[in-house]
């Protein structure tokens, strides 16, 4: 089974959306790798493919999930079958983070879970050098329990990798400890060597940071805050920011988004500007907002809400390709349908 670009439909017709953005549904429950499909992670290859990657299975709490992979081929208008690229014998894994760097070399970070919850798990890689076609074995990159990855790495201007993490605690399915914490992996390819940076720490606890440098010396992050799901007037976006190059944070601190206890993304354009991409509210996972800064990250006045109505628009993950158009996907009904909306960039700055 292959399963074409559809554009996205609701029972009134074409789903609510703004002139300019194409939603797209990119695969449901149908496709036989269980009714689970979140998050999932985007990359564009040097052939110009897209290549998806997404934890399924049976539920996220359910025994047996893996790490799934599908391509788009360049020129194409279907998706390929999924393909398995992650799965343990014991334990579940997900969270995939899909990247191609420079080299050439596609890199697949994930999750292993040894226990009920996030808190014991443990970050894996496998690279592949051949387009996503094969892979390696895993490698383990970090030992603690409660490391986690979700966002996209990073080029360093000196030729480092910065891999966003961080490290979940506590074993409430529905609430992370207030230490829950972002901080940053970075990777030498000469000696290949992973490092840590100081942790990142924020009154509610924070975590799933995502990153963007500005010049040689600064970089901010933006993070999902911690806590619980429950109403409330007072959760935030947590905001962090480096003076050195990526090896040390500040605290963070609360940002003038707000943020329903949901991921956040965040990449620099090759305009120079910084495309955010989030849930702009405080209760609930819609409206999914994209909000653009022309001043480094001063202001983001340009904002623009892609997709909005009574469903959970969660986790979206961005690139812009090599045709100017920026990507984003996203998760919808409950967590069973991975979606992309394509837009440009001159649609957030107006006329």
């Amino acid at each position: 089974m292959r399963f074409p670009l559809v554009l996205l439909m609701s029972a009134a017709g074409l789903l609510a959306q703004p002139s300019g953005v194409t939603l797209h549904r990119i695969i449901g429950p149908e496709v036989p790798t269980g009714p689970y499909k979140h998050p999932a992670a985007l990359t564009e290859l040097d052939n110009g493919d897209l290549y998806i990657a997404y934890y399924g299975g049976e539920g996220e709490y359910r025994p047996g999930t893996s790490v799934f992979g599908i391509r788009l081929p360049n020129g194409a208008s279907t998706w390929s079958e999924p393909v398995r690229l992650a799965q343990d014998p014991f334990y579940s894994v997900g969270n995939p983070v899909v990247w191609q760097g420079p080299g050439g070399k596609v890199w697949l970070f994930y999750v292993v879970r040894p226990g009920d919850t996030w808190s014991t798990s443990r970050i894996a890689v496998k690279v592949s050098t051949d387009g996503a076609k094969t892979w390696s074995d895993s490698s383990i990159v970090n030992f603690e329990p409660g490391m986690m990855v979700r966002s996209q790495p990073i080029a360093l201007t000196d030729g480092h990798i910065l891999l966003p993490v961080y490290r979940e605690t506590g074993h409430d399915t529905e609430r992370v400890g207030s230490d829950t914490c972002s901080l940053f992996l970075r990777f030498d390819p000469e000696s290949g060597v992973w490092t840590e940076t100081n942790r990142v720490y924020s009154r509610l606890g924070n975590l799933q940071p995502s990153v963007v440098q500005i010049d040689e010396r600064r970089l901010i992050a933006y993070c999902r805050r911690g806590g619980d799901y429950g109403p409330t007037d007072d959760g935030y976006m947590v905001r962090t920011e480096s003076h050195d190059g990526g090896r040390t944070w500040t605290e963070g601190r609360d940002a003038d988004f707000p943020n329903p206890n949901s991921a956040v993304e965040f990449i620099k354009l090759r305009s120079g500007n910084l495309l955010l991409v989030y849930n702009d509210s405080m209760t609930r996972r819609s409206p999914l907002t994209a909000a653009l800064s022309t001043d480094n990250g001063r202001t983001f006045p340009y904002r623009l809400n892609l997709v909005e109505g009574d469903n959970s628009f969660a986790y979206p993950y961005a690139v812009q390709t090599r045709d100017g158009r920026i990507r984003v996907i996203y998760t919808s009904d409950r967590r069973s349908v991975i979606n992309m909306a394509v837009f440009e960039e001159s649609l957030l700055l107006g006329p």
